[in-house]
């Protein structure tokens, strides 16, 4: 089986879509997945031609990124345009891999309909869309905090391999929570009294230098 997977974030190399489907692959490659897979990051838009032979070629595809807009990253859109052409032969599957810094799962829930009709139209078997809220802060996480989620990336890695079908259960579990409860949302809107919950995007804006324009309106009339 070829395997080949289009990490769709701008970020590139730099991206949190990467640290997940890395863990992906490794699960895949512990359990026996064939040597034959290709990684192919959508930032590089020069190379647009070679990503699609490579969808052309596959027999499994992955299609991972973050959650832009309530859509997806323009980089991602125009590679599926492109894609219009390539008729695929039957057997052929594909997946997808939704991110989000929200930690709920339901804002990824029209994006994850919409991919569920692309994969009919591009005549492919669909294996399921992942969907993982709260993704943002991993690079700056401790092992500890990661741990699980990337236990559980291993072990969607280890379906492909296996099934070549990833755990619907697997899928459900890791989407929670999929929208606060009542008592979630309180405290959480307690613990952003205190700036916790702004801690990681104002490092952010710092390391910008954006911090003192935070609150800049440049279009407010």
């Amino acid at each position: 089986m070829q395997l080949v997977v289009f990490n769709g974030s701008p970020r590139g190399m730099k991206s949190n879509t990467r640290l997940l489907m890395e863990q992906m692959l490794v699960g895949y490659e512990s359990a026996g997945g064939e040597a034959d897979v290709s990684v192919h990051f959508l930032a590089k838009t020069g190379q647009l031609a070679g990503q699609v032979a490579a969808y052309e070629a596959a027999d499994l595809a992955i299609l991972a990124f973050p959650l832009y807009t309530d859509s997806m990253p323009g980089i991602v859109k125009a590679f599926i345009e492109a894609l219009a052409p390539v008729q695929k032969q039957p057997g052929f599957k594909i997946g997808f891999l939704v991110q989000s810094g929200f930690p709920e799962a339901v804002h990824c829930a029209h994006v994850e309909a919409y991919l569920e009709k692309l994969a009919d139209r591009l005549g492919a078997e669909y294996i399921g869309t992942i969907i993982k809220g709260g993704v943002e802060g991993i690079q700056i996480q401790p092992e500890q905090m990661t741990r699980k989620l990337y236990e559980s990336m291993r072990a969607f890695g280890k379906d492909l391999a296996e099934t070549g079908t990833w755990d619907v259960d697997r899928i459900m579990v890791l989407r929670k929570p999929y929208r606060f409860s009542a008592l979630n949302g309180f405290l959480f809107r307690i613990i952003s009294l205190t700036g916790l919950t702004n801690y990681y995007w104002n490092m952010k804006l710092r390391e910008h230098d954006a911090y003192d324009r935070r609150f800049d309106r440049p279009y407010q009339p």
